[in-house]
Formats: C-alpha cells, sequence, structure tokens
C-alpha cells in the first residue's frame, strides 16, 4: 500500500502531546510491513536546519487562500531509525514562530489560515511528488479539512478520485473550532455551513468537517471510541459519531520502545530488565532521591507523575491527597513530579515543594531526561484521568516496572487491570484503577497500592513482571492500524 500521513506535529521534529509520538512511531513500523508511506508536516521553527539534516527543494507550491494565493516550499528529512521521508511544508509567516499553535496561553489568530494553507499544501504536493497513495491518514482538526477537500474540490481530478481518508481523532475536545466568516478561508463552498457538514453552533469546526468527510475514523483506544459516543464525553459531536458507529474503532497506541525500553536506556543511572529490575530501579530511586535531596530512604515508596498540570489530568485530585500525604508525619511516601500547565496548580506544588522538600521533588517544565529517570526510578506512577483517550505515561511505567495507579477511563481501562482477588489469583493483574472521579476514590486505591508494597512482596513483584513482560511496542497497533488501512482501499 501506499499512505500519506499528514500531522501538526511528528517526533522528534515538533511535539506538545501523544499526537507527535504516534506519527513519529507509526510510520516506521508501517515500513517494516512493507509498505511505502509518506509523512507531511509545518515546517516550524523548532524543525531546523541546524539541529536536523533537512534536505531543501525546488518545489514551489502555489496555494489558493480565500481570494489570493499563497507561496509555500517543500523541505525533506528522514524520520530517526528507518526511511521513511518526512516533508516539511514551509511558509515562513505561518510556521516560523516560536509556537506550533499559539504563545502565552494564547492560540494564534489565523489558525485556521494556517492549517488550510497545510492541507491544501499536502494535496497539491502529493501532485508534485507523483506520490499517487491509496489512502491519506489524517490527524485531529489541523488536518481535518484534507478528507473534505478530496470528497468536494479534488474529486473530479483522476489522481486524486480513488484515494481514501482515515481521520484519527487523539483527543476529542480539540476541535478546531472558528468564527463562521473563516469559511472563506477554507475556499469551500458555503453551502456545505450547514449542520450535517461544517457548521457547529454558528461556527465553523474543523474536526466535525473531517469526522463527516472522512471515509473512516478511528480513535486511539477501544475504550475512548466508545465514550466519544456518549454526551459525557462527546464533546457535542456525540451524534456524529453515534451516526458513523460502523465506520468508527478504536486502537490503541504503541510506545517507541527504542526510545523507551530500560534495558538500553542511556538516560537513566542503571539499565535493567525483567530478570535485573529489583536491583536496577534500587539504583535508579536512589539517584533520584540524591539528586533532588530527598530522604534517602530505600524502603519508601516513591510516587512518579509526569504530564500536563491540567484539571483532565486528575490535579484536582492528586493535590489533595499529596497534601494529606505529606502532612502525615507517619506516612513515608515520596513523591517526583515533572510537568507545567495551570498556574494555579504551580503555585501550589512549589509551596508544597518547599514544605516538605524530603518529600517532594518537583520540576515546573519538561525534560525528557528527567522523564526517562522518573519513570524508572519510581514504584508507582499515578494518572488519575477525568479522561484518557490512550495515555502513553502508563505504558512506559509498565515498561520500567512502575505499578500503574489509574482511573478507569479511555485507554487507562484497556491497559490497566486492577489488582483484585480474583486477578491476583489468575495473575492478570499489572496495576491499580478507580472509577469514581473523586478525592476519596484516589486516596484509597493509592493507600490500597502502598499496602501492599510494603506488605505483599509477592504479589508486588507479580505486578511489576506482568507490567515488564507484555509487549508494549507498535509492533501489534500498527498491523491493525495496516488491516484497517486495507479494509479501507478495499
Amino acid at each position: 500500500m501506499r499512505i500519506v500521513l499528514a500531522s501538526s506535529e511528528v517526533v522528534p521534529f515538533a511535539k506538545t502531546g501523544g499526537l507527535a509520538d504516534v506519527c513519529g512511531a507509526l510510520p516506521g513500523e508501517m515500513e517494516k510491513l512493507g509498505h511505502q508511506i509518506d509523512v507531511f508536516m509545518p515546517h516550524y521553527r523548532c524543525a531546523n536546519a541546524d539541529q536536523f539534516d533537512i534536505e531543501t527543494t525546488d518545489y514551489k507550491l502555489e496555494i489558493p487562500i480565500g481570494n489570493h494565493v499563497e507561496e509555500g516550499t517543500l523541505a525533506a528529512v528522514r524520520l530517526p531509525g528507518c526511511n521513511v521521508k518526512l516533508w516539511l511544508i514551509g511558509h515562513n509567516d505561518y510556521f516560523d514562530r516560536d509556537g506550533l499553535y499559539g504563545e502565552n496561553g494564547q492560540d494564534y489568530q489565523d489558525n485556521c489560515e494556517r492549517f488550510t494553507f497545510f492541507c491544501r499544501g499536502v494535496l497539491e504536493a502529493i501532485r508534485l511528488l507523483d506520490l499517487r497513495p491509496d489512502l491519506i491518514h489524517t490527524n485531529d482538526w489541523q488536518t481535518s479539512l484534507i478528507p473534505a477537500l478530496l470528497k468536494l474540490e479534488y474529486h473530479h481530478n483522476p489522481l486524486y478520485e480513488n484515494i481514501k481518508s482515515l481521520i484519527t481523532v487523539h483527543n476529542l475536545a480539540y476541535q478546531g473550532s472558528f468564527d463562521s466568516g473563516q469559511m472563506t478561508v477554507t475556499g469551500l463552498d458555503w453551502r456545505h455551513f450547514n449542520w450535517e457538514q461544517m457548521e457547529f453552533f454558528g461556527r465553523l469546526n474543523l474536526l466535525k468537517t473531517g469526522l463527516v468527510f472522512a471515509d473512516a475514523i478511528n480513535t486511539v483506544s477501544p475504550t475512548y471510541a466508545q465514550e466519544i459516543q456518549t454526551p459525557e464525553q462527546g464533546c457535542g459531536l456525540e451524534s456524529i459519531l453515534q451516526h458513523r458507529a460502523q465506520d468508527l474503532c478504536g486502537i490503541l497506541n504503541g510506545i517507541d520502545d527504542r526510545q523507551w525500553n530500560p534495558a538500553i536506556d542511556e538516560l537513566i543511572a542503571q539499565q535493567f530488565d525483567l530478570n535485573s529490575w529489583p536491583a536496577g530501579k534500587a539504583a535508579c530511586k536512589t539517584a533520584l532521591q540524591q539528586q533532588f535531596r530527598l530522604h534517602q530512604d530505600a524502603g519508601a515508596p516513591l510516587i512518579g507523575i509526569v504530564g500536563r498540570l491540567a484539571t483532565q489530568k486528575g490535579w484536582s485530585l492528586i493535590l489533595p491527597v499529596m497534601r494529606r500525604w505529606l502532612e502525615d508525619e507517619n506516612n513515608r511516601a515520596q513523591w517526583a513530579i515533572l510537568g507545567t500547565g495551570d498556574p494555579d496548580y504551580h503555585a501550589v506544588l512549589s509551596s508544597l515543594q518547599q514544605r516538605f522538600p524530603k518529600r517532594l521533588a518537583l520540576t515546573l517544565g519538561f525534560s525528557n531526561e528527567l522523564a526517562h529517570q522518573i519513570e524508572a526510578s519510581s514504584d508507582m506512577f499515578v494518572m488519575p484521568s477525568e479522561y484518557e483517550p490512550c495515555g502513553l505515561n502508563q505504558m512506559y511505567s509498565m515498561a520500567y516496572g512502575t505499578v500503574p495507579v489509574v482511573r478507569k477511563t479511555g485507554g487507562l481501562a484497556d491497559t490497566v487491570i486492577d489488582a483484585s482477588l480474583e486477578t491476583l489469583g489468575n495473575e492478570t493483574a499489572n496495576g491499580f484503577t478507580f472509577e469514581d472521579f473523586s478525592v476519596e476514590a484516589l486516596d484509597q486505591t493509592l493507600q490500597r497500592a502502598a499496602r501492599m508494597y510494603y506488605q505483599d512482596k509477592e504479589n508486588w513483584r507479580g505486578l511489576v513482571n506482568r507490567g515488564m513482560s507484555r509487549d508494549w511496542s507498535w509492533s501489534a497497533s500498527a498491523k491493525t492500524y495496516e488491516s484497517l488501512y486495507a479494509k479501507l482501499i478495499g
């Protein structure tokens, strides 16, 4: 099969979240399966020639935007570890900026124009490069115009008429909603600005557009595919998703085991595998405790958290529990936190760290190196998300012998099996889960995990061993995508 994948983020060239990880790993796996795949991304400032071996080309793009034409460029670079080519669509005014989507907490005002240019640029580049794909795999609202353009504008061209389209929803909450006047920017006829196609409560909604016009829809876990068809998690689009239920499926993300593998990880204090994890994780914990000047207590459970400091990630639950545990003089648990987000959470965490410097390690920001170190050194990893389309950190954690404590939602429900009497007995448990989005539910589940950590070493070792034994890599997920692609192409 010949595939084009379009994304606004691709690791390691540009990243704000899990979208980049997926679009950086899946193409290489598809290449291993024997398929030809080309990837497209905007040429942001962060994807610069000084850091990456980027080749310029002589190709020029002429893209209609509203009533004028904008010129663009094409550059190319190989994805790491494979031969897949990433094409970078350039336009200095649109993409040579500090942020991908905005700055200082504010979206760029011309985001509709920027990503309309990108979507049209992908389709024009396909012609210039003579790629002739069987399918275009789009991702989230930033590329959602592509299925509509294929159906409404490019269908008359023999080069495009047989191309199928797939849209992957990585997070339904981000929809690309714009003032109705931006409809002119897309270049599509105003007759499509209606409640069945591109309009959503008087506004242009690009994600809805993709959901309506794509030949198939998938999201990043089976449970999330069901959840987004409900009013609670459908973000207003549940009726469309219910209508297209036959074309909707969930495919669980994988992890890049070239980057996330404790046996070969050069970023951690001591490498380890399934057979050597007790000594390896102990060495990593000691190193982290020394680095952040925590109490040198090998027997204290270390609880790790890496990710956005946002309500969606369950921080309204984490903070009360953390404060309660830290203020309890008899509680030895230590916390290691890496993340950035809501300034209010920054302030509360900074205050707690000043009060409890020997039990709370805090880094407000992002560090890939520290993320690896926290995963390797922690005994437990907490993810009490309000919703979680897939989640990667729970998989990183289990690969690194860290037991996840999660709320049973989305991809967390699909990957973490609660340690109950039944699952411990049949040896399927690999973590701890709870259902109610409440402080008490999280507190009780963490206490349950701590009791096992202290008092039941045999079952704790079983949880760790089962988490590390499972193949969390992209290989299985890539084969599922391969089947979906083949079914679409027919």
